[in-house]
């Protein structure tokens, strides 16, 4: 993984660790090690990820659930607060099924740290690719007092497997303030990601028909 080291300035080290300790409160969760997505093999409709990005993580999991009912609550943005914690508001910014070029917005709150208010982060996501029961890619920025993403580029991929649904996620962020500290910023970003597929299994599964 591409990776650079903290400042070697301690005021810039702590606006770096900072930011960090506010994108991990956001993102909650036990903080996992981080993986990083090495060369984003992954793809939909022959894109992915930000290949150049410095800050990348991926995961799976295996859902026992039908696809058809992983995909709708994995498509069916506006309803992710319904199941996902973090997620405080979601709304599409156009109408009809979600497609190439669709936008919505969600926000997340970030808690005060000792150095920084509370606020929360409004991210602005564009679909750049769907294929149905496949796979979906979105991008967009993440912005809140004292925080912000330049962007976050976001790849979900769905295979079906013997009894289930492989789920594959990879997602990189880039951004001054996210760069600052590698390391601290992909484990934040793993933080989220494992719990999005924790969440998305529980609740797929629990829908799951007899």
């Amino acid at each position: 993984m591409p990776s650079t080291g903290p400042s070697n300035s301690p005021r810039a080290r702590k606006a770096a660790v900072t930011v960090a300790l506010a994108v991990t409160a956001v993102l909650a969760g036990t903080i996992p090690t981080a993986q990083a997505a090495h060369g984003g093999t992954s793809r939909c409709g022959g894109r992915g990820v930000d290949s150049t990005a410095l800050i990348r993580y991926e995961s799976d999991i295996v859902i026992k659930a039908p696809l058809s009912t992983v995909w709708k609550l994995q498509t069916d943005v506006e309803r992710w607060p319904s199941w996902q914690p973090p997620v405080t508001t979601a709304e599409r910014l156009d109408p009809g099924r979600l497609k190439a070029g669709s936008q919505f917005r969600w926000t997340t709150p970030a808690p005060a740290t000792p150095t920084t208010p509370a606020t929360t982060l409004t991210i602005t996501s564009t679909v750049q690719e769907l294929r149905r029961d496949n796979c979906i890619l979105w991008s967009g920025p993440a912005m809140g007092e004292g925080l912000r993403i330049d962007e976050g580029v976001h790849l979900w991929t769905f295979r079906k497997v013997k009894g289930g649904v492989h789920v594959h996620t990879e997602e990189t962020w880039t951004g001054s303030q996210v760069e600052a500290d590698v390391p601290t910023a992909t484990e934040a970003l793993g933080t989220g990601l494992e719990a999005w597929l924790r969440d998305l299994k529980t609740t797929a599964e629990a829908q799951r028909m007899p």
